[in-house]
């Protein structure tokens, strides 16, 4: 009786663990390297996406029950209307500020409520009296002029209790609350404070004034007729919308940073790819007689391919499982110790739970997975379609790189990108600008074969005359395909960490000369440094004009005005200057326009010229303060401040037309000593020493720590996608030794000693290094210009100057051509501790 066949499935899992098995070191850098990749990019999905739900969550709950919102400059007779209306089932005025407190950087956000209109739609806001008399009375707690109720995340971050006092700046004055209890339903992490309407109106000096009406409508009423009636009879600026619109919209706000960070952590899965296919490769090169065997066995070739792509399955599955696990932890430490926005500026006062979507984590496994066998269906192909006679024969292994030796593809991959460079934005996303990098970098790692064993082939012939130079050119020169294994993960990770440092570094020397533009005067003071409860009074100003040792005094006032309801607030900047000294004293992109006699001027930035199709010249309805003036735009400015656009106009002009004398801070050029002038405004102006001053060296030094720690999660990613280039030098290089046994025992036969074959591993990993790098250093270059040109504008809305950072660009190539040498060595080593003399016998 036969014993039962084995089934095939069970023989070709088999095959791969054998596979695995036999180079655990190779299967451990693979693994890793994917594990990295997966770890990073989902470790950013996940902070972005809690941080993200977290701001939804909080700009949805103040919302409550409403089915609409309309927000604006509003005028409190308009609310009455609204209730009027037949589809109006509730409404609840309000009046919402971000309060700045004396002893915090960040604002408050403070909701004026009337408290019998908010139970019917936003009843999560309505405050919980403390503990007070049994007499009916405690409810009335609601409505004291005084009372201001905290949520638990507020009364945490200002260490208050119910009972306590709490102070508010309007102006330069203090207006004290008293905190009468807590907003339970508030949600976790949210900082907010309620109080009456009226007293909110009266005390922080904006009676007349709501910022929102939250509506509730009748069941059955149509939420796009009651926009379509109501809308054109609303204040200039004003804007109706759905909590699900509101929360997008608010979310929208740092799409851009967000994508791009999600980008750059993908970098190190991308640069992951590479090691799998150059291991899978070297592994296929290493077994080639191997397979070339089971071939001769009877294992077909779609078999032979499945026992490739089990391993990839198998490191595939182990490196995304474990990534994911090391992403969770990655995103819990990042949110406690970075925020929820890694430096970004986009959600403060947010403090997100980490929250985890089972389809992102299913889908960054995927993505994982999708990386590995992605890097090992070439090498997997090419093991199946082997010759067996052939690839039995010992020195058959350069024949595997005879197809990616033609230029072609890889030209036409370039080609490609040169025709994706022109595309536009897709949903406001550089997508085609992503796809152009990286068809880019995919035809020139294609290349390097190709160019490698040209280069090599034009190298002197005096190089190739020394015993170790000599015989390290000739060896890469006869292998290009080798070569080109080894240069794939370095071209992949150095290109990118290139390209990024150029960017970085253009991006942080426009901002010096930027703010080298925009800070011109002697000192800067401002009454606070956040919230829109805080200005300078007109006697305020007075008094600043006069202070002895003041030569002269520019003031400005900012506004948020809406241009599109579609789209986040665009910052309106009344200053003092004039048309013809706009050039001057602004940063102008171009050239000056003039207006036409009697239209209001305006120089809007890059990212309102681009985002709302503006140009110099055209005519606007500006709405201020829930009014429409028709402007003109008489040129662009560059703006690093503020990415969803700002306008400048003359303070006169933005008196003359809101009758607002207020402004929020003022540039000082000093005819006396710095230290004196402050002193005699503090002493000038009642509370004077909440005025905050700053010379324009702090502020120039100040915004690029903000920038550098903005960009600190860049650095480290690129230092990550190197570290992941680096593993793949070790392991190609240690699987080429390990190919190359019978070559350096005859070697050793000849009279090399083990130094020298130490120095020709050393000349070769230098060699191959320094081709990755010029080569890195060029495509690195190509990638900037397109990151720089494309990405950014379609990105962030702004232009910058190109800056090489030569000398960092020098010492890091230094350094990775001498850790490139050093690994090889130390991989080299490791690969012939079995003795490189006994592996000649084969030959014997």
């Amino acid at each position: 009786m036969k014993p039962a066949a084995t089934p095939p499935w069970r023989l070709l899992t088999h095959l791969a663990w054998l596979g695995l098995r036999a180079q655990p070191l190779r299967s451990l850098a693979c693994m890793l390297a994917i594990l990295i990749g997966v770890a990073l990019g989902y470790a950013i999905h996940l902070i972005n996406d809690s941080a993200v739900n977290e701001f939804s969550h909080a700009t949805s709950s103040l919302s409550g029950e409403a089915d609409l919102t309309i927000k604006g400059n509003l005028p409190d007779t308009l609310y009455p209307a609204i209730a009027r209306d037949p589809v109006v089932a509730a409404t609840s005025p309000a009046l919402e500020v971000q309060a700045h407190l004396p002893s915090r950087n960040e604002p408050l956000q403070l909701i004026g409520l009337d408290a019998l209109r908010a139970a019917k739609v936003v009843p999560r806001l309505l405050g919980q009296p403390a503990a007070g008399p049994a007499d009916g009375t405690q409810g009335l707690a609601l409505l004291e002029p005084d009372a201001i109720f905290l949520s638990p995340a507020a009364l945490s971050w200002l260490k208050l209790a119910p009972g306590q006092s709490l102070t508010v700046q309007v102006g330069l004055q203090d207006v004290r609350f008293t905190v009468a209890g807590s907003l339970p339903a508030a949600g976790a992490g949210q900082r907010l404070a309620v109080m009456d309407i009226a007293a909110a109106q009266w005390r922080l000096g904006r009676l007349g004034e709501l910022s929102r009406i939250d509506v509730k409508l009748k069941p059955g009423s149509n939420l796009a007729d009651f926009r379509q009636r109501w809308l054109p009879r609303l204040p200039a600026g004003s804007r109706i919308d759905t909590p699900a619109a509101t929360g997008e919209r608010s979310a929208n706000v740092s799409r851009a940073y967000r994508v791009n960070l999600a980008v750059l952590g993908l970098v190190a899965l991308f640069t992951g790819s590479f090691l799998v296919f150059s291991t899978q490769v070297l592994s296929l090169l290493r077994r080639r007689s191997q397979l070339a065997l089971l071939r001769v066995l009877g294992l077909r070739r779609r078999e032979l391919m499945a026992v490739m792509l089990l391993e990839a399955l198998a490191l595939g599955s182990a490196g995304s499982a474990l990534g994911i696990a090391a992403g969770l932890a990655i995103a819990d430490a990042a949110l406690k110790l970075l925020g929820a926005d890694l430096g970004g500026g986009f959600f403060n006062g947010v403090t997100p739970s980490l929250h985890v979507s089972p389809w992102a984590l299913v889908g960054f496994f995927l993505l994982g997975l999708g990386a590995t066998l992605t890097g090992s269906l070439l090498p997997a192909w090419e093991a199946a379609a082997a010759k067996p006679a052939r690839a039995l024969k010992s020195g058959d292994e350069e024949a595997a790189f005879a197809r990616a030796r033609s230029p072609w593809p890889g030209l036409a991959l370039i080609a490609l990108a040169g025709l994706l460079l022109p595309l536009g934005p897709v949903r406001e996303l550089p997508i085609p600008g992503y796809a152009a990098i990286a068809c880019l970098l995919v035809g020139a790692l294609w290349l390097m074969p190709w160019l490698t064993a040209r280069l090599l082939a034009a190298t002197p012939k005096r190089w190739r005359e020394g015993p170790i130079a000599g015989l390290a050119l000739t060896q890469l020169k006869e292998a290009p395909g080798y070569a080109g294994i080894g240069l794939a993960g370095i071209l992949a990770s150095f290109s990118l960490m290139v390209a990024m440092a150029i960017m970085v570094a253009s991006f942080r020397d426009s901002v010096t000369e930027w703010l080298g533009q925009v800070l011109p005067a002697d000192m800067y003071l401002r009454p606070a440094s956040s919230g829109d409860t805080v200005y300078l009074s007109p006697a305020e100003q007075a008094l600043i004009r006069s202070t002895p040792g003041v030569r002269q005094v520019v003031f400005q006032r900012l506004q948020g005005v809406i241009l599109d309801p579609a789209r986040p607030g665009v910052l309106l900047q009344a200053r003092e200057l004039s048309a013809a000294d706009a050039a001057e004293r602004l940063p102008l992109v171009g050239p000056a326009t003039a207006v036409a006699p009697g239209m209001t001027p305006i120089w809007i930035s890059e990212a309102v010229a681009d985002l709302y199709a503006v140009q110099p010249g055209n005519r606007l309805q500006l709405p201020v303060r829930g009014k429409s003036l028709a402007v003109q735009v008489a040129g662009i400015w560059r703006d690093y401040a503020t990415q969803h656009g700002s306008i400048v106009m003359t303070l006169d002009d933005y008196r003359r037309l809101t009758g607002d004398q207020q402004v929020n801070n003022a540039a000082l050029w000093l005819a006396g000593d710095a230290a004196g002038v402050q002193a005699a405004l503090r002493s000038r102006l009642s509370h004077g020493e909440r005025l905050e001053f700053a010379m324009p060296g702090d502020i120039r030094k100040m915004s690029l720590q903000i920038f550098d720690r903005s960009f600190a999660v860049t650095y480290l990613l690129e230092a990550v996608a190197v570290l992941v280039g680096l593993l793949g030098i070790g392991v190609s290089f240690g699987g080429q030794a390990l190919a190359r046994l019978r070559e350096f025992g005859m070697l050793r036969h000849i009279g090399y000693r083990q130094r020298d074959i130490d120095r020709l591993l050393a000349v070769e990993g230098a060699l191959l290094a320094g081709i990755g790098v010029l080569a890195g250093l060029a495509v690195g270059w190509l990638i900037s210009r397109i990151l720089i040109d494309v990405v950014n504008p379609q990105s962030f809305h702004w232009t910058m100057r190109h800056s090489l950072p030569l000398g960092m660009l020098l010492l890091v190539s230094l350094a990775l051509v001498g850790l490139a040498a050093l690994t090889a060595v130390l991989a080299g080593r490791r690969a012939l501790r079995v003795g490189a003399v006994r592996a000649v016998k084969e030959d014997w």
